[in-house]
């Protein structure tokens, strides 16, 4: 499903539901020729506010229109093995007895610390498949530790439990499994209730948020982000996390006002988070090793590039993206967007070489995020398609598997 043009994609699901072109642009509001020209592939991608329209006319969820990640196929078979111990982690078995530790060695805090961050360095490293091996193991090592113990060892375990849950979160969104998603990122949330972390509630509602844009329920995220920004911003904007998690919430609510096609309200929140970053070096930091949002300069400024490039405007993305120095601390997952939307903002300026020199260094630094985003796919077969086809573009075609 993933090489299946978005054309195609779309004129089976108009059809699946039974409307005609004409039908299904007033129910999305979206120009019938757009429609049109989208179905007979002359048009081989449209903004993401157009196809969050289309995907709420077709009542589908956006991965449905956009198709599933190429990282993660859907044969339309059963769920394989390793995924299914990933849900059995997340929704343990009804009425089942509690796991034994799955080693000699006594489980601490500091021992489920550390497999989480290596956890989430699986994730930022595109490495799901063994992120699906491992996964499991931390889950049913927090869940243990958040049963045992005084109240206060009690309470910094439910705060491991509701990171390796938002863990499963964040691995499902990426999978195409919005709906196992929002079942873990509950859960997470009630043990973020019972953690010693009052940042941990905001940040898991920040995921939540994610989940509901990847659905185009977008009023729901962008309520529940101001709500959790609101909160923080009135009682942890003291410390340099709070204002991390707050800027995190800023940035997302911003996304789905972008994706709702009010860009101006967008772009002032934008701003706004990034001006807070000024703020970060002059407030005190904890140091007890929690994991807390990326919000810095650099991931801010390229969230800026990416909502500039999703609302056409590819000029401002490449004037904010001009110059750019990341922050050592940037994962790669997020410069994977920097430079997925700088070959989509140059493809969409008509400067084929450009893209495909970012797209190069794409596959360098990031080959396994490359082969996941559906966006890669998108850009490399517009380029494929175009009118001209420049040195490089068909090693990456046949890397992403969409050259003829």
């Amino acid at each position: 499903m993933a090489t299946e043009h978005l054309g195609e994609r779309l004129r089976r699901l108009r059809r699946g539901a039974g409307y005609s072109q004409e039908e299904l642009a007033a129910r999305a509001q979206v120009s019938v020729d757009v429609i049109r020209k989208l179905e007979q592939r002359r048009k081989h991608s449209a903004r993401l506010p157009t196809l969050h329209s289309l995907a709420s006319g077709l009542g589908v969820e956006l991965t449905a229109l956009l198709g599933d990640p190429p990282g993660a196929p859907s044969s339309g078979e059963a769920d394989p093995p390793r995924l299914v111990a990933v849900r059995r982690a997340i929704m343990p078995p009804l009425f089942a007895p509690p796991a034994e530790p799955r080693g000699p060695e006594r489980l601490t805090v500091a021992l489920v610390r550390a497999e989480l961050a290596h956890g989430w360095t699986l994730y930022h490293d595109a490495e799901f498949g063994p992120l699906m091996e491992t996964l499991p193991g931390i889950v049913e090592d927090a869940r243990l530790l958040a049963a045992v113990g005084s109240a206060d060892e009690r309470a910094a375990g439910q705060a491991a439990l509701g990171k390796a849950l938002q863990l499963g979160g964040h691995l499902a969104i990426r999978l195409g499994k919005t709906d196992l998603a929002l079942a873990a990122l509950e859960r997470a949330h009630q043990a973020a209730a019972d953690s010693s972390d009052p940042l941990l509630g905001p940040m898991i509602a920040n995921s939540v948020a994610w989940a509901y844009q990847r659905q185009a329920r977008l009023d729901d995220a962008s309520a529940l982000a101001v709500h959790a920004a609101d909160t923080v911003e009135r009682h942890h904007t003291d410390t340099a996390e709070g204002v991390r998690v707050w800027g995190g919430l800023l940035m997302s609510a911003a996304t789905s006002y972008a994706r709702s096609d009010d860009y101006d309200t967008a772009n002032d929140m934008m701003r706004t988070a990034e001006s807070a970053t000024d703020r970060l070096a002059k407030l005190p930091s904890s140091a007890d090793g929690k994991l807390v949002s990326v919000f810095n300069r650099s991931s801010v400024r390229i969230e800026r590039v990416r909502l500039a490039v999703q609302n056409e405007r590819p000029e401002e993305a490449l004037m904010l993206a001009r110059g750019m120095r990341l922050s050592r601390d940037t994962p790669p997952s997020w410069r994977t967007w920097l430079l997925l939307d700088v070959a989509r903002a140059h493809t969409d300026m008509g400067n084929a070489a450009e893209a495909v020199r970012a797209l190069e260094r794409l596959r360098r630094v990031a080959p396994g995020w490359m082969r996941h985003h559906t966006l890669a796919v998108a850009i490399v077969r517009d380029l494929w398609n175009g009118p001209h086809r420049p040195p490089g573009l068909r090693r990456l075609a046949e890397f992403l598997d969409v050259a003829d």
